[in-house]
């Protein structure tokens, strides 16, 4: 069986830290914990623990208002460990139009705005599932 998860959220303006109202790159790897937070109880029946990443990648800018969906998948599974791969994309893109600060595009196809791969464990006296 296949573990996957996603989320889907709106950027807001408390989201934003940078000038132009854009989104730290940390906004998207909160999202991925809580991805494989799911994930990890999916499998485990456990919230687990996110120990490392081993790639961050980040490929485009987000916005405050932007709608993102963050992706995650549990790639590999061993004793207690679980490596993951997450995908964020931006699927809806606000502030389109200066004159008019509520207009937003749906896109017509989504823009990957960060990868990342990273590795989880749940102790084995945690696992509850049977992972």
């Amino acid at each position: 069986m296949e573990h996957t998860s996603m989320i889907r959220l709106r950027m807001s303006s408390h989201d934003a830290h940078y000038g132009g109202d854009l989104v730290d790159g940390a906004r998207m790897l909160g999202l991925f914990g809580d991805v494989a937070t799911e994930l990890l109880i999916q499998l485990d029946g456990d919230e687990g623990l996110f120990v490392a990443y081993d790639c961050v990648e980040f490929k485009a800018p987000v916005f405050a208002g932007d709608y993102i969906e963050a992706h995650g998948k549990i790639t590999k599974i061993g004793n207690t460990s679980r490596q993951m791969e997450f995908h964020a994309y931006k699927v809806i893109q606000a502030n389109v139009d200066p004159s008019n600060p509520s207009a937003a595009d749906v896109l017509a196809e989504p823009i990957l705005v960060c990868y990342a791969r990273g590795t989880c464990v749940t102790p084995k006296d945690k696992q509850r599932l049977g992972g």
